[in-house]
């Protein structure tokens, strides 16, 4: 069955909302809206090998005037990532007074040799991948877990390799960390985030 998560925005004017097919694989299928840097709406899909390794993530930018598209597949330890371009995003980030995102994509994919997750910037949904794949969702306080992801950035679509860290603190909680930051997250018994301090919240049907 097909299951629905909305979230709220915190850090700015932005919504998401995925829908889910969660099986022995994860299929997931999402919209993010945001304001910043300039308005743009972000399309994605994601698919999961059985053991929550990401083997395919797919997405979709667009604003006034630009287009990206970048698509990462995962198969016998390598990713393979392609990219395509429409209009001029870096134009329409100089006129709102914001540096330029550079191309999409990545020039060295060996660069994410490593990584065995995704994640895309701002999304909620994609801290759940290493939640999941590594059995943070239940049980005490446990060591940090570090690992290597493939970070989408947004809304340029650039694809960098990020150090994160996970932290189990209990029962539907996690600590994350990547270089400075750290934020709390709390999670339901799934390993979807509830609350994200800082970035977002998830909102139920009334």
């Amino acid at each position: 069955m097909t299951t629905s998560i909305f979230w709220s925005r915190t850090d700015t004017a932005g919504s998401e909302q995925v829908l889910l097919d969660d099986g022995d694989a994860l299929a997931a299928r999402g919209t993010l809206l945001a304001v910043d840097p300039i308005p743009f709406t972000a399309r994605y899909r994601l698919t999961t090998a059985p053991d929550r390794s990401t083997a395919r993530l797919e997405v979709e930018a667009e604003g006034s005037g630009w287009l990206r598209r970048v698509t990462l597949d995962r198969a016998t330890s390598r990713w393979r990532v392609t990219t395509a371009e429409q209009g001029d995003l870096d134009a329409a980030l100089v006129a709102a007074g914001h540096p330029r995102a550079g191309l999409p994509g990545t020039d060295d994919p060996d660069r994410l040799a490593d990584a065995l997750d995704v994640d895309l910037n701002g999304s909620p949904l994609f801290n759940a991948l290493p939640v999941r794949r590594l059995g943070l969702t239940g049980g005490p306080a446990d060591m940090p877990r570090r690992i290597t992801v493939a970070w989408v950035l947004l809304p340029g679509l650039e694809v960098v390799p990020a150090e994160q860290t996970y932290t189990r603190l209990g029962p539907g909680r996690v600590r994350f960390a990547s270089g400075t930051f750290t934020a709390d997250i709390d999670l339901d018994a799934d390993g979807y985030v509830v609350r994200y301090p800082g970035l977002a919240e998830r909102i139920d049907p009334r």
